[in-house]
């Protein structure tokens, strides 16, 4: 038995001490002996706790009293019992960090090599698409599918990983060199059918893509380039919310002109450009919401979009509804499960 990953003990007093940082699970143990504090000091993830006891005595403490802190410790939360496995390495090794608290089982790094055996094909690979996909490699997916054929501009240059050595070269060439120079065994080629795809487009989402995607069964992320802005959602999982042809319709009840005007914004062959703030805030929001599908936790909420510009590149949250004359939520699940597939290169 050990403290969960990531957690440090900390001295408040010369006889308090407190576990954790965090509010959702830090504990403060006071009236304790400088003794017992300067024992509880020592423990760190790697001390074995059922071992604390037997050298208790030697430094002054009472085994007993030892035993009843390791159990408050337990009681709270804030120790694991599981098997060593062998270290992970890398960016994916933060995760599994933090996951160890956040789950009951602290099983952080069985819920990171899970991911290595699940596929997701990003679609569109501007500065956001190019920063989810990194983000998706560097968190432990096995497989990243990138699939754009339109060359780097100069614009696409910044924190998302395009470098001016990129510009002209083949999108989907250069983000699969770059998806393996933070994920080594990534691949970015799969006759599966994706766990999820992102779908990144710009000015306005496609929605003849959604019945395909819906029909298919296949989870998917929108991420739209517009005028000003990046918005982000929704998560689409087919029958439980709103699809993209959802807020189409929706769109054209609120004004009579949109299907025309998406039209004209679907044709502009000139895709608007993403400042860099603005797609570091988008590729962050999309990569924690793939990943929290992937791991079958909490993630964004059926319908929720988060619309992202400047000058504050704060998130603003808008929740959308499914719409009556759509029938996404009403296909046959024989339909679901037989027509449909996307793939990406």
């Amino acid at each position: 038995m050990r403290l969960r990953a990531g957690l440090r003990v900390l001295r408040r007093t010369a006889t308090e001490v407190q576990v954790g940082t965090d509010a959702r699970w830090a504990v403060r143990l006071p009236d304790l002996t400088r003794a017992e504090a300067d024992l509880l000091l020592a423990v760190d993830p790697r001390t074995e706790l059922t071992g604390l006891d037997s050298v208790a005595a030697g430094v002054g403490v009472d085994p007993d009293r030892v035993r009843d802190i390791v159990r408050t410790l337990t009681a709270a939360g804030l120790t694991e019992d599981l098997p060593r496995r062998p270290l992970l390495r890398g960016p994916a090794a933060v995760d599994a960090d933090v996951w160890s608290l956040l789950r009951p089982d602290g099983d952080g790094p069985g819920l990171v090599r899970g991911r290595a055996d699940r596929v997701v094909g990003v679609l569109g690979l501007g500065p956001t698409g190019l920063g989810i996909a990194v983000g998706l490699a560097a968190a432990g997916v096995g497989t990243v599918l990138v699939d754009d054929g339109r060359p780097v501009r100069s614009t696409d240059v910044g924190v998302c990983g395009y470098r001016w050595s990129d510009v002209g070269s083949v999108r989907d060439q250069v983000a699969a060199r770059l998806v393996r120079d933070v994920a080594p065994h990534v691949s970015t080629v799969s006759d599966r059918r994706p766990d999820a795809v992102v779908l990144v487009e710009d000015r306005v989402a496609d929605p003849l893509r959604s019945p395909v995607l819906v029909a298919g069964s296949t989870a998917h992320l929108s991420v739209v380039v517009r005028e000003a802005d990046v918005v982000v959602g929704p998560f689409v999982v087919p029958g439980a919310g709103p699809c993209l042809r959802c807020l189409d319709l929706q769109r054209a009840d609120a004004d009579p002109a949109w299907p025309a005007l998406g039209d004209q914004l679907r044709a502009d062959p000139v895709a608007p450009g993403e400042p860099g703030v603005v797609a570091a805030v988008c590729a962050g929001i999309g990569t924690a919401a793939v990943l929290a599908h992937l791991d079958r936790e909490p993630g964004l909420a059926p319908g929720a979009t988060f619309e992202v510009g400047l000058p504050d590149a704060v998130p603003r949250r808008r929740t959308w509804a499914v719409h009556p004359e759509c029938g996404c939520t009403a296909l046959p699940a024989s339909l679901v499960r037989s027509q449909g597939r996307v793939t990406a290169r």
